[in-house]
C-alpha cells in the first residue's frame, strides 16, 4: 500500500466544520460550519472559499437535482440559490420541539433526503438525550419520521446495492445498519455493525467507499476509522493532527482523496494552543481506495 499523507487544505477555523460533500459538476468541496452558521464551497484548483451565511445553525448541505442546494438550517430544510444567496424554507421538522435542530443529512441513491435532529447543545457535548429523530423527505416534500428517541442523529450512508442503510446515533457509541427499502425509505432490522473501542472517541460523520466499506470520523478521537460492515472489523485507522474530527467524504477528480472536517468548539484554551489546526479541513491521500459520487436531492 502506498504511504498515507494528511494535508491541511482548507484553513477555515470552523467552530464545527461538518458534512463535507464533493460536488462533481463544480469540482468543489461543500461543507458547513454548524455553529458558525455558514456553508462553505472550496475549490482545490483555485484554493478559494466562497461562503453563504445561514442565520441559524446549519447541519448539512446537499446538492439539489433542480439546481442549487438544500440545507438543514435550524429545524427547516431550506433551498439555497448560491448565486443570489437566497434561502427558501421548504419544510420544517420537530415543530413540537423548538429546542431541537437539524444535524447530519444526505440524499439516498433515489434522491430521497434523510436528515436527523438533536437537542441544541447548551454546552459542547452536553445534549438532552432522546430528543432527536430521523426523517425522510420525498421529492414531493412529504416528511416521514423513520426513527425517534435519537440522542445525536449523525453519520449516514448506504450500501452499494442500496439495500442497507448505515447510521450513527453518536451517544450509542455504535455504527448501526438497517435493512433499507429504497422504494419507500422504510427502515427495519436494526443491528450493530461496530462498537467503538476505548480511545477511539465518539462516532460522528461517515462515508462509504467504492468497495462498500465505511469510513467513520471520530469526534474527540483525532482519527478516521475504516470498517468492514460485513465482518465488523476495523481495517485501518488514519490519525489526524486535530482532536475533534467530525466527518469525511471522498472527492477529487477520481474520488481517491478523503476530505475530513474538524471542530474547534469545546476545546479548552490549552488544547487549542496545542492543536492550532483544529477547525480546518484535511485531505488524506494514498489510502488505495476510492469513493463514489454523492447523491442529489430530487425535491
Amino acid at each position: 500500500m502506498s504511504s498515507v499523507t494528511v494535508e491541511c487544505v482548507v484553513k477555515s477555523s470552523a467552530l464545527i466544520g461538518e458534512g463535507p460533500v464533493w460536488e462533481e459538476s463544480e469540482q468543489t468541496l461543500l461543507f458547513v460550519d454548524i455553529a458558525g452558521r455558514k456553508i462553505h464551497r472550496w475549490s482545490p484548483v483555485t484554493n478559494e472559499i466562497q461562503s453563504v451565511e445561514t442565520g441559524d445553525m446549519v447541519g448539512f448541505v446537499v446538492p439539489r437535482r433542480s439546481g442549487g442546494y438544500v440545507a438543514g438550517v435550524g429545524r427547516s430544510i431550506v433551498a439555497i440559490d448560491w448565486s443570489t444567496q437566497m434561502m427558501t424554507s421548504l419544510v420544517e421538522v420537530d415543530e413540537d420541539k423548538p429546542n431541537n435542530r437539524l444535524n447530519d443529512g444526505k440524499a439516498d441513491p433515489t434522491g430521497r433526503l434523510l436528515a436527523g435532529t438533536m437537542g441544541i447543545e447548551q454546552h459542547p457535548a452536553e445534549v438532552e438525550k432522546q430528543q432527536g429523530s430521523l426523517f425522510s423527505v420525498s421529492s414531493d416534500l412529504a416528511v416521514t419520521k423513520q426513527l425517534s428517541k435519537v440522542d445525536i442523529s449523525n453519520g449516514l450512508d448506504w450500501s452499494l446495492d442500496q439495500k442497507t442503510f448505515f447510521y450513527i446515533d453518536t451517544l450509542r457509541l455504535t455504527v448501526d445498519a438497517f435493512d433499507y427499502d429504497s422504494n419507500t425509505g422504510h427502515l427495519g432490522n436494526r443491528r450493530v455493525v461496530y462498537h467503538m473501542e476505548e480511545g477511539e472517541g465518539l462516532p460522528d460523520g461517515m462515508t462509504v467507499d467504492a468497495d462498500g466499506r465505511l469510513w467513520v470520523a471520530c469526534y474527540n478521537g483525532g482519527r478516521v476509522i475504516n470498517i468492514d460492515p460485513i465482518t465488523g472489523v476495523r481495517l485501518q485507522t488514519v490519525f489526524l493532527p486535530v482532536k475533534n474530527t467530525t466527518s469525511c467524504c471522498f472527492g477529487g477528480p477520481d474520488y481517491s482523496d478523503l476530505y475530513v472536517t474538524s471542530a474547534t468548539l469545546g476545546l479548552k484554551q490549552s488544547e487549542s494552543t496545542q492543536e492550532p489546526l483544529d477547525g480546518h479541513t484535511f485531505r488524506v491521500r494514498g489510502l488505495g481506495v476510492k469513493g463514489h459520487p454523492s447523491n442529489s436531492f430530487s425535491g
